[in-house]
């Protein structure tokens, strides 16, 4: 099994630096090897198993990174949902919250596990990533077209707009959705905060609520996944895979702090625009 520290520190650039972006980190994890070609696209199809554990790690550190910087949110969510259990008041945002949080989760992780064999089987082939990564373009834009920037918010707090705009069915379909990320080229950010536009939230808060919804599914899949690190043949390059996921955190710290930012005022156009022309010519060059 050839995997360089170079191949490692590109792949947790690329994870860490388009996690959070709206551009599916999986699709470039695997178009940018494919493009450069060489070992790396070989090892990338070769391997087909391990590469897709080594996404999945560094999908992990970028989980750890987005945890940091949203401590105080989820500490918030977290002993606010403990307290409501504890006096059984069911009705506080910060259960609501989480517990939608935990309901849009559910259907990615039940189709995950029950369709995991095709989707590995497509994963490492840039044709379908780049017709995905094309179509999350489209999502983007429909979502933006769709929403409308003027409604004014009944609530300062981000998690009360929540709690105020999303209820159980929602979340559902928000999760159903979000399950579209499964195929590499769909972003799990941009389809998380397009649900959130359409229903309503302003792009703040909707990104918010994308941030939130991005953690419990990558902790999940590593849970499921990172043990075979350490039992498969990857376990000869677990220092090469170490080395990736410090770069993956760190890009991804870095990333989110400017997409905080951004998303207060900015809109997913540049994103779409992106996702469309990159989709299209990485379709025509891999068909």
């Amino acid at each position: 099994m050839e995997f360089t520290y170079g191949q490692s520190i590109i792949i947790g650039l690329i994870q860490g630096a388009t996690e959070l972006f709206p551009i599916s980190s999986l699709g470039h994890a695997i178009l940018i090897p494919a493009w450069l070609g060489g070992g790396f696209a070989t090892f990338m199809n070769e391997e087909n198993q391990a590469y897709l554990l080594i996404t999945i790690a560094m999908h992990f550190a970028s989980a750890i990174a987005l945890f940091i910087v949203f401590r105080k949110r989820w500490s918030n969510l977290l002993v606010g949902a403990t307290r409501s259990i504890i006096k059984r008041d069911f009705q506080t945002t910060q259960f609501r919250v989480l517990g939608y949080i935990v309901i849009a989760t559910i259907p990615v992780g039940v189709l995950g596990l029950l369709f995991e064999d095709y989707f590995q089987s497509i994963f490492g082939k840039p044709k379908f990533s780049a017709a995905f990564l094309a179509i999350n373009g489209l999502i983007l834009i429909a979502a933006e077209r769709l929403s409308r920037r003027d409604i004014p918010h009944e609530f300062a707090d981000s998690d009360a707009e929540i709690d105020h705009r999303i209820n159980a069915k929602t979340a559902v379909l928000i999760g159903f959705g979000q399950s579209l990320a499964l195929f590499a080229g769909i972003s799990r950010f941009g389809i998380t905060m397009s649900a959130g536009l359409l229903r309503k939230l302003n792009h703040s808060v909707a990104s918010d609520f994308a941030f939130l919804m991005a953690l419990p599914v990558i902790i999940g899949a590593s849970i499921v996944k990172l043990p075979e690190l350490f039992t498969s043949e990857t376990n000869t390059i677990l220092g090469e895979i170490l080395v990736g996921c410090v770069v993956s955190f760190t890009a991804t710290y870095f990333s989110v702090k400017f997409l905080v930012r951004w998303f207060k005022t900015k809109t997913l156009y540049p994103f779409a625009i992106y996702c469309l022309v990159a989709g299209a010519l990485s379709f025509i060059r891999f068909y």
